[in-house]
């Protein structure tokens, strides 16, 4: 499956109708990093524009985006609610990408992560962070994220799992 440039018309914002399917995607694609329905169903509640879904032509979701204004080298322990979103966030925190295995290297994942910043910085934002898991540490620096190392951070970052690496975008 290709959309090369298309891939951007083919995402939008996420619904609450789309939950048992970014959950079922979330089962799929991240089998070792277990987070509970709500977490999506708050993700969704307090931030809207910070999650999508990649559906083309209305088809069924092959892929979620949940993202968040957030505090800069403080990323939210594995499944666990925020209950709030911060008054004065100093970072644009992408919570989780995700996409079935017949959307990857579509394109949708860069067009996504270029639309986000695009968000983030009309949005006041300097930076976009996030950790990385999965080895998925080299598709986020191809899209202008670089590994910060934060040893206070050390412990927490264990708690996704050993390789898990802070990385940080600067915009604008």
């Amino acid at each position: 499956m290709t959309f090369g440039k298309a891939a951007a018309q083919h995402w939008r914002l996420m619904t609450a109708a789309d939950l048992p399917a970014v959950e079922a995607i979330a089962a799929q694609v991240h089998p070792g990093y277990p987070e509970e329905a709500a977490i999506f169903a708050e993700r969704l509640r307090l931030y809207p524009p910070g999650c999508r879904v990649f559906a083309p032509d209305g088809a069924a979701v092959l892929a979620y985006l949940v993202s968040h204004p957030w505090h800069l080298l403080q990323p939210p322990p594995l499944d666990s609610l925020l209950g709030a979103l911060p008054d004065l966030p100093s970072t644009y925190y992408i919570h989780d990408l995700a996409l079935l295995p017949q959307t990857r290297g579509s394109g949708a994942a860069r067009a996504v992560v270029q639309a986000l910043a695009e968000h983030a910085l009309a949005s006041g934002m300097s930076n976009m962070s996030l950790v990385a898991v999965n080895a998925s540490t080299g598709f986020w620096e191809r899209n202008g994220f670089a590994v910060h190392h934060e040893p206070a951070l050390a412990a927490k970052l264990r708690s996704y799992d050993a390789a898990a690496q802070l990385m940080i975008r600067r915009l604008g």
